[in-house]
């Protein structure tokens, strides 16, 4: 299957040093319930529906050629007809539907990129590439980043951890500036629970990295209330942490995005997911816990 694009973010200033253009990939092998990027999980194009902005002029129910466009109903697609052709989308007017998805050839790619060069080149950023699970298309990613490389361009990566450790380090380590590394929970059964996969790959993972990579590893641990933000989970992430020979990782305040995108994608957010989020105080809280664990 070719590598799909779902959102190319230009003038980013929260996903590593500088201004950066952030690419999006899908496919995922996690699937955490508090996602704040949903659409990254499949691999597959996805057709967003829009509520807020549909003009009800029915235009995409005359595209429909399998009849899975229902003007009154609240979902709009029938999910269980629909092909994702793309009919819809294209007949819209007002951009409410939407397919979320494209491949990019690698040369196309590049060539959009450049564009921002001299941004990079002032601000000392660069491109991160993000998900979803980027090193799910590593050839494809490798050859992204050695065409970035050979202009001087910085290069970070975001990574939930979950992938094989020798394709990584023969083909995308190497070409690498910084790399961004997800902890979420510590306790392997939570870990199954919240987002579908055991975490005794990524916890090997991390600590093999932390040895290789050195400063270019940046662990990162999303606070996400009553699940990953408890004493407990944090403490033991703080003790792999120390164990792994570092004193620092960046927290991740959570908020709610991903519930909207699950309910334009018709899929029914999960109750344990919080709907609020998380506040200044309680994340200001947690950092002093966390500074005061990796102190020791």
């Amino acid at each position: 299957m070719q590598p799909l694009i779902f959102d190319i973010r230009r003038f980013a200033l929260d996903d590593g040093p500088g201004i950066r253009t952030t690419v999006f990939f899908k496919g995922c092998p996690l699937a955490c319930l508090w996602c704040h990027n949903p659409e990254a999980i499949r691999p597959e194009t996805d057709l967003f529906f829009q509520r807020d902005r549909c003009v009800g002029c029915g235009e995409c129910a005359k595209a429909c050629p399998d009849a899975a466009i229902c003007l009154d109903g609240p979902a709009r697609v029938n999910r269980q007809r629909c092909t994702l052709c793309g009919a819809c989308a294209d007949a819209c007017p007002a951009t409410a539907l939407k397919m979320v998805g494209r491949y990019y050839p690698p040369a196309e790619l590049v060539r959009l990129l450049l564009r921002d060069l001299p941004f990079f080149s002032v601000s000392g950023g660069g491109v991160t590439f993000s998900g979803g699970e980027p090193t799910l298309h590593s050839d494809y990613l490798q050859e992204i980043l050695a065409a970035l490389r050979s202009h001087g361009i910085h290069t970070a990566l975001q990574t939930c951890g979950h992938f094989d450790l020798e394709p990584f380090r023969s083909r995308l380590l190497p070409l690498l500036d910084l790399i961004f590394f997800d902890l979420k929970l510590a306790d392997p059964g939570r870990h199954r629970r919240f987002t579908g996969q055991d975490n005794t790959r990524i916890r090997d993972n991390f600590r093999r990295l932390a040895a290789e990579a050195g400063s270019r590893l940046v662990p990162r641990v999303p606070l996400v209330p009553e699940i990953t933000a408890t004493e407990e989970n944090l403490q033991q992430i703080a003790a792999l942490l120390n164990e792994s020979g570092f004193d620092s990782c960046d927290l991740l305040p959570y908020h709610p995005g991903g519930l909207s995108k699950r309910q334009a994608m018709g899929e029914i957010p999960s109750p344990l997911v919080p709907d609020a989020m998380i506040g200044q105080g309680e994340e200001r809280q947690w950092r002093h816990f966390m500074q005061q664990r990796l102190a020791c």
